[in-house]
């Protein structure tokens, strides 16, 4: 089922999720075990992230530094292989625009169509330290946005190179948003403009970045309202469970982190994984009191204090 149908036909509240493939060299079956932890909630979809290629340095025996490039985080579209088809949970594969050509984004569909898969959050992505070089008749997208067209015309059957008797793939299309605004964005509002381009070129629903207050929530979604985006916009949740996330956090994610969560944190740091769970569930309760019906936790690499929310709310 595509997320859409799952929200639409939706009797309870939904909870996805959305996990990182292992580093490189590390096997599936960390994310097997994940996944397992998170069956008995039911999940209506997961998602699956998606990373470039980075550079990075060697220096040999004899003193000589060479530049060497891997993809650290490989594997988006076998995990959601792996997942959809062993554990019948649906899977949002992500797809970037920086590090991927328009072709290889195509073949990238090609594949996941082949293995059943149908949602895709369209994302630009960070910048990388590599710079991918763009072979001749290439070409690439610049904008989140840009992806979403190329996914749309794939939704209807129009590839990038004419292909005889070609079948529209069924595609639905996610994209992200930002209740605090994107970190390059003057302003939230010039930012839900941004969002609206990428809705109104075809994207199916919005999941927001993590957030620890909720009224930014409910702002942005009355903003993106207020401009006639009208297509789901999911909240997306994070629980800190390490008192270094009070720093690694706002830097990396360009988030605020509220004041009461942070003195809390600070006061009591080896409680800090209790301390997010409870915030967490606070902010599950109101959003759920509010009458949304779908909530996304960012869970990375483990699903304990996920799970620990999730018992709570369904006491």
């Amino acid at each position: 089922m595509k997320v859409t149908e799952h929200i639409d036909q939706a009797k309870d509240p939904l909870f996805s999720f959305e996990i990182i493939p292992p580093i490189r060299g590390k096997s599936a079956q960390e994310i097997i075990d994940i996944v397992k932890d998170l069956e008995p909630f039911n999940p209506p979809f997961i998602d699956v992230t998606s990373h470039p290629a980075e550079a990075y340095y060697e220096e040999s025996t004899d003193g000589e530094v060479k530049r060497r490039v891997r993809k650290k985080r490989p594997g988006t579209i076998s995990i959601c292989g792996i997942i959809q088809n062993r554990f019948k949970i649906d899977t949002v594969a992500h797809l970037l625009c920086r590090g991927f050509t328009r072709e290889e984004t195509e073949d990238a569909i090609i594949e996941l169509n082949y293995l059943g898969i149908h949602n895709i959050l369209a994302v630009r992505g960070d910048e990388t330290n590599y710079k991918k070089p763009v072979q001749a008749g290439r070409t690439v997208n610049v904008f989140a946005s840009d992806l979403v067209k190329q996914l749309k015309d794939l939704r209807s059957g129009i590839y990038l190179d004419e292909i005889i008797n070609a079948d529209p793939i069924d595609l639905c299309i996610g994209v992200g948003g930002y209740p605090e605004k994107h970190f390059e964005a003057p302003n939230l509002k010039k930012d839900i403009q941004f969002v609206k381009q990428k809705v109104d070129a075809g994207a199916d629903y919005i999941v927001t970045q993590m957030f620890f207050n909720n009224a930014d929530y409910f702002n942005f979604v009355d903003k993106c309202r207020n401009i006639g985006i009208e297509v789901p916009i999911i909240p997306g949740l994070k629980i800190l469970n390490n008192s270094k996330q009070l720093t690694s956090i706002p830097k990396n994610f360009y988030v605020n982190i509220p004041m009461e969560l942070s003195e809390e944190i600070e006061e009591s740091p080896k409680h800090t994984f209790e301390i997010g769970v409870k915030w967490c569930t606070k902010q599950c309760e109101e959003l759920l009191d509010k009458g949304v019906n779908t909530i996304h936790f960012y869970i990375m690499s483990g699903a304990k204090g996920v799970t620990k929310v999730l018992k709570e709310l369904n006491k």
